[in-house]
């Protein structure tokens, strides 16, 4: 094949760094035989040196592919992304991420590689077409029906990403293959480009100008929008298809017959773009880069990258507000232990008397006549002289029965604590019966 290649990168009008890098600087000098590679990358902010990571990501990429020898040069192209995350996170031990977009151009097709949700676009016959599938929250939600584009371009959450080289130790790539035509046009940008312009905006930029001009014009309209991050763009246009490769079949993605030259822009309103040995099932309904073009909002470098690869699901979000609750209670009593035993205490009482509530109230009897044992007042203990009586009644104001005149709960000591010891309070009737005699006396 003969291409065309372009590419311009810019800082954008919020940021002070650059972490978007692309590769190379030319195709110019690579190895024909072994196909045409081009990167492109963008380091996150959120973490720390993502202007390292992209860096990494591009460097080890082309050097890792081109330095396979195998012969299936799509899983090549795989493998250079696996190596490549893999020694991004020894370097950082999980502390700096990159995405990571790649094009293969190799026996008339276009292979492309995806981490993240940096994309890849076709321009055939004029119309534009995703082929990546962003790895973005929102972007999940779209493809679940949970969300509308427009809801998903002003989420909060617009800039959490569910995969990123160099995060975690092993990481999913995505592969499309997607075959090539004369004058098809492959663009890869970062989100500070697709956030800010529509995709039948970028269309139109990429069909009315030369292609260096074009990825000036899409970095200028960018930066007029706002320039609210990194911008990157890199195009490569097909001049000339391989000859031994021409009189192919192509396959779509239903398998029907085809030409040898068939106008594929009917078809799933583009270009046979297929799966190349998914490392996750397929959904049942077709992926949106398959449908329509759909952008999603545009995330800020800064983005973050959740632990899974897919949203919680109910259950682990469930299980995740019980293990944090459970953690609330325990610093709650670690730090204020007599605070939280008066309310597990005053629960327990609350329990005590729900329960003496719901038991049924036993027959009232006569209260027996005191024995003559009894009647005999009692010398109090020590403990019991130093508790404040009430003053002496009439003897017959004091009560026979216990548990008429029990303390209510509310009058027993609040702190809840059963283990603590207390003070013995001496019997009711007992002690009414001393301060009677002691009246009479």
């Amino acid at each position: 094949m003969k291409l065309r290649y372009s590419a311009r990168t810019d800082v954008g009008k919020k940021r002070e760094i650059n972490e978007d890098s692309y590769g190379p600087e030319s195709l110019e000098g690579q190895a024909t035989e072994l196909g045409y590679v081009m990167v492109m990358c963008d380091g996150m902010g959120g973490h720390a040196s993502g202007e390292v990571a992209s860096s990494m990501a591009v460097e080890n990429i082309l050097s890792c592919y081109y330095e396979d020898p195998r012969d299936d040069r799509p899983e090549a192209l795989r493998s250079a992304f696996t190596t490549a995350n893999q020694r991004i996170f020894a370097h950082g031990r999980g502390t700096m991420g990159t995405t990571g977009v790649a094009a293969l151009f190799f026996q008339n097709h276009a292979y492309i590689a995806n981490v993240g949700d940096s994309r890849a676009y076709i321009i055939h016959k004029g119309r534009i077409h995703q082929i990546s599938r962003d790895h973005s929250y929102v972007s999940e939600q779209v493809a679940a029906g949970l969300l509308t584009p427009e809801q998903a371009r002003n989420s909060m959450v617009r800039n959490i990403i569910t995969r990123a080289l160099g995060y975690q130790e092993d990481v999913r790539v995505d592969l499309f293959k997607v075959p090539l035509n004369v004058d098809d046009i492959i663009l890869l940008s970062s989100d500070g480009m697709h956030g800010a312009i529509e995709d039948d905006e970028i269309a139109q930029i990429i069909n009315e100008l030369p292609l260096d001009e074009a990825a000036q014009r899409l970095i200028d309209l960018s930066n007029e929008r706002g320039g609210v991050d990194n911008i990157t763009v890199t195009l490569a246009q097909v001049l000339e298809l391989d000859p031994d490769f021409t009189t192919r079949r192509l396959e779509p993605i239903n398998e029907e017959e085809v030409d040898t030259e068939p106008d594929l822009s009917a078809h799933l309103a583009g270009p046979a773009i297929e799966t190349v040995n998914p490392a996750d099932p397929s959904p049942s309904e077709p992926p949106a880069h398959l449908q329509s073009s759909v952008p999603t909002a545009k995330a800020p470098s800064n983005r973050a990258v959740l632990e899974g690869e897919r949203p919680g699901s109910r259950l682990g979000l469930l299980l995740a507000g019980l293990v944090l609750l459970i953690l609330v209670a325990v610093g709650y009593l670690l730090i204020a232990p007599e605070q939280a035993r008066s309310i597990f205490g005053g629960l327990g009482s609350f329990a005590a008397t729900a329960t003496a509530t719901a038991s049924p109230a036993p027959t009232e009897t006569a209260s027996p006549t005191p024995s003559p044992t009894e009647a005999a007042s009692p010398t109090p203990s020590p403990t019991e002289a130093a508790i404040p009586t009430a003053p002496a009644t009439a003897p017959s104001s004091v009560p026979t029965d216990a548990t008429a005149i029990a303390p209510e709960p509310s009058e027993l000591p609040t702190d809840g604590d059963a283990s603590l010891p207390s003070v013995p309070i001496p019997n009711p009737i007992e002690r009414n019966r001393s301060n009677q005699e002691a009246g009479d006396s």
